[in-house]
């Protein structure tokens, strides 16, 4: 989640001075922030409920334990990444050094975990519970997927997001690997007759059972 969409001008403060600073009381954030300690023990509160935040018991000399608060892993998504750049660069350096081939061995392997990794998922399935079980796999890689029955035969499924986009539209053999992979996984003919990486608004997937596409006059 975008660090601009976390709440309140003051949350984002806060958040980015825990950042900044690994951890604070609550003497400290107050001080920092210009807030009296009930304002910032609310706002830590709401931030603990959602998860970003965690805090620690320290022993004092005397009296009671302070507590120190720090940002949680899941906290980490709130600020920029450039997980594709340095994606996008090593796979350049990898091209440049051995060669198109071991890209393309690379992203095959990747499928090939994938779909060792899932296929049990499918066992035992109609092709329409396939489809269903497919789509909630990529909804928890952030594709936002969805499907329907089409009124022509067989399903559609949607792509709203692509987590890669980025690297597929410089390495196409990740489209050519998600179509594999969804054929091998469904067990199906799949056609994708929508993509992002050809500019479209989503990427979409025609899905029928492999003896409806045989059977088609050609």
């Amino acid at each position: 989640m975008p660090l601009q969409e976390e709440g309140t001008t003051t949350r984002r403060q806060l958040i980015e001075l825990l950042r900044t600073s690994g951890g604070c009381g609550i003497a400290e954030l107050s001080g920092a922030l210009g807030l009296t300690e009930m304002g910032v023990r609310r706002h830590l509160h709401r931030l603990e409920r959602d998860g970003l935040v965690r805090s620690t018991s320290v022993r004092q000399a005397m009296g009671r334990p302070s507590f120190r608060y720090r940002l949680t892993e899941t906290a980490d998504d709130l600020f920029p990444k450039n997980y594709p750049y340095l994606t996008l660069e090593l796979l350049g350096e990898l091209e440049e050094l051995s060669g198109t081939e071991t890209v393309d061995r690379l992203f095959e392997g990747r499928r090939a975990k994938l779909e060792a990794k899932y296929r049990e998922r499918m066992r035992g399935k109609a092709l329409q519970e396939r489809v269903a079980e497919l789509t909630a796999i990529q909804n928890t890689g952030g594709y936002m997927a969805s499907w329907e029955a089409n009124p022509a035969g067989g399903y559609v499924l949607y792509e709203h997001n692509c987590p890669i986009a980025q690297v597929a539209n410089r390495y196409r053999q990740a489209c050519r690997c998600e179509k594999a992979l969804f054929g091998e996984l469904l067990d199906a003919d799949v056609e994708r007759t929508e993509c992002f990486a050809d500019g479209g608004n989503r990427c979409t997937y025609a899905i029928r059972t492999a003896s409806a596409a045989a059977a088609e006059p050609k």
